[in-house]
């Protein structure tokens, strides 16, 4: 399971101790609020795609969620940046 990390300035520490109480757990919600968002956006594009192609979903959250990526329902955001970089003018 993948593990992220954020390293504040005693001045931003300060900050958002103004704004919550627990700044850890807030990162760690706020996080996992915003994969949760992306999970059901991804499953819903894929669901389409499936429907309208004839191909069987996968069974569970974690299995649609892989497959769209292999059907190439969706992309990385990365992938999208990398894409527009190279765009030509």
């Amino acid at each position: 399971m993948p593990k992220y990390e954020i390293e504040l300035t005693d001045t931003e520490d300060k900050a958002m101790q103004y704004v919550c109480a627990d700044i850890q757990k807030w990162a760690e919600l706020t996080v996992k609020d915003r994969a949760r968002i992306a999970k059901d956006e991804i499953i819903t594009a894929n669901i389409t795609h499936c429907n309208t192609n004839g191909i069987a979903i996968a069974t569970g959250e974690d299995k649609q969620v892989e497959q769209a990526f292999t059907l190439k329902v969706v992309k990385t955001a990365k992938e999208i940046l990398d894409a527009e970089e190279f765009k030509p003018e």
